[in-house]
């Protein structure tokens, strides 16, 4: 999560850089940084050593995941061109073909997680284009280049790392073979390794978390993370706002939620919300670039809950807005399909 969605909006952003960066290598399980990541989940994990060395020892530094994580899509475009790549017209009709086809699993884990159905298709929607693009790197090559060739975020890579082996040791698969984000991010829902392990549920019962092709698993999984993250059934996400001068003249960052306010304090300060929740409910101004100036949102705590899922506030406009048109047009699908079988 957080990753996956970014791969072809780098693309845009980054034109031809990955044609200029270097060639693929192998990493030196020698190393010290490495061999002491082997000694620490040997005596932590409780992992053999020859395998974790074989495993490591076929993993490829990969100079285009470190050029991917240095320009994210979300810091290079403005609102008014992220947007249009996951709310438009082929990706809400794909979108509702989607939850048609799968209302009654929908329907259950909503019921389960307490998650709207149209925010657990448009995280899909948004993240993988409803599961068909997973991505493309090996996870093992991303994670092991982030945990060792990444000095900005090592620590947090190198945590994945571990979490990924345990997960293919856990459910006894090959750690070469899966694919995913330039990030590591796994599955239709794009978890991360850590998520993976801590909320992926087993909806079907059949003893295993598929997050690639068991639907219902996938739709409780993402449910659940919402969940424990702070969403609140049947709340408020996002509401269009008018703010007065004042506020005007000092606009939150557009790359990163800011702090907590409060409805009651938004509207001391001169803003304007319709329809949003009582005064001491949390609340983020979110600030939403236009091609003449800013418009203005308000995000409450499941906006927030969003955010969890990936940190910047315009990933979770674009999945407020898909979920949004979504559920416009589900009644006429919905009809238009008959009863579920």
């Amino acid at each position: 999560m957080r990753y996956g969605h970014r791969l072809c909006l780098w693309l845009i952003a980054a034109g031809s850089f990955l044609a200029a960066a270097g060639g693929a290598s192998a990493l030196d399980t020698h190393a010290a940084d490495v061999a002491g990541f082997i000694d620490r989940m040997v005596a932590h994990d409780a992992y053999d050593p020859r395998t974790l060395r074989r495993i490591l020892g076929a993993a490829q530094f990969e100079p285009s995941i470190v050029a991917a994580m240095e320009r994210p899509a979300e810091k290079a475009l403005p609102w008014y061109r992220y947007r249009p790549i996951f709310v438009n017209e082929r990706r809400i009709q794909e979108g509702v073909d989607f939850w048609v086809a799968h209302r009654r699993e929908l329907r259950q884990a909503s019921a389960r997680t307490g998650v709207a159905p149209q925010y657990l298709v448009a995280i899909l929607g948004v993240e993988t284009y409803y599961g068909r693009v997973t991505g493309g790197y090996r996870v093992i090559d991303a994670l092991a280049t982030l945990a060792f060739d990444y000095p900005p975020r090592a620590a947090f890579f190198r945590r994945q790392l571990e979490q990924f082996l345990l997960l293919a040791r856990d459910h006894d698969f090959d750690p070469l073979e899966v694919k995913g984000s330039y990030a590591g991010a796994m599955g239709a829902p794009q978890f991360m390794p850590s998520s993976y392990r801590r909320f992926g549920i087993d909806a079907t019962v059949d003893g295993r978390v598929d997050l690639w092709s068991d639907w219902p698993d996938v739709f409780d999984s993402i449910g659940y993370y919402l969940r424990e993250n702070g969403w609140v059934a049947g709340g408020a996400v996002l509401r269009d706002a008018v703010v007065g001068a004042a506020v005007a003249a000092t606009p939150p960052d557009t790359a990163a939620l800011g702090p907590a306010t409060t409805v009651g304090a938004l509207r001391a300060a001169g803003v304007r919300i319709t329809d949003a929740p009582g005064p001491g409910s949390r609340a983020w101004l979110v600030p939403a670039e236009r091609p003449d100036g800013l418009a203005w949102r308000v995000g409450f705590e499941n906006f927030y809950a969003i955010t969890r899922y990936n940190r910047s506030p315009l990933y979770a406009m674009a999945v407020h807005d898909l979920a949004v048109a979504l559920r416009r047009r589900m009644p006429a699908a919905l009809a238009a399909a008959g009863p579920t079988r």
